[in-house]
């Protein structure tokens, strides 16, 4: 028992002088969350007018009730079959708002969705939104913590 309480007790102290060191480069910033796709063959131009015409709006209206804090949609040539080339983040302010479920924050974009797509009844919103799955292949989520640098001593 007392051998693990110093394992744990070296692990805790590992992980603080890591995050110690850390600090000292940066300030922490907000927490982008990314989620990668690749487009079906001739379905680019497809999916983009559903993506502005379906997600766009709903991004704005998140935006404006302070759900998120901004997003980005990123294109670029694919380098392999397995590469994304469209990379769609959204801002929040930190990991908390980004991994952690909130009642609230899901009823405002339930309620975002529901104005949206003009029915709250979420089966059928999913059917309308079904097209985009023939148009692109999900290819993963990543999170990743916007810092700013701090300046070099001199």
């Amino acid at each position: 028992m007392k051998m693990k309480q110093i394992g744990l007790a070296a692990a805790a102290l590992a992980l603080t002088s890591v995050a110690a060191v850390a600090q000292e480069h940066w300030t922490e910033g907000p927490v982008w969350q990314c989620e990668a796709y690749r487009t079906s063959p001739g379905q680019y131009d497809a999916y983009m007018k559903y993506i502005r015409a379906t997600v766009e709006p709903q991004n704005i209206e998140a935006k404006k009730q302070g759900l998120i804090l901004d997003y980005k949609t990123f294109v670029k040539p694919p380098h392999d079959a397995n590469d994304y080339d469209v990379l769609f983040c959204t801002l929040y302010p930190n990991f908390a708002k980004a991994l952690d479920y909130n009642k609230g924050d899901d009823e405002k974009s339930d309620a975002i969705a529901a104005a949206h797509f003009a029915t709250p009844d979420e089966d059928k919103q999913q059917d309308m939104i079904k097209p985009r799955l023939d148009m692109r292949t999900y290819l993963g989520t990543t999170y990743v913590r916007e810092v700013t640098l701090r300046p070099a001593e001199k």
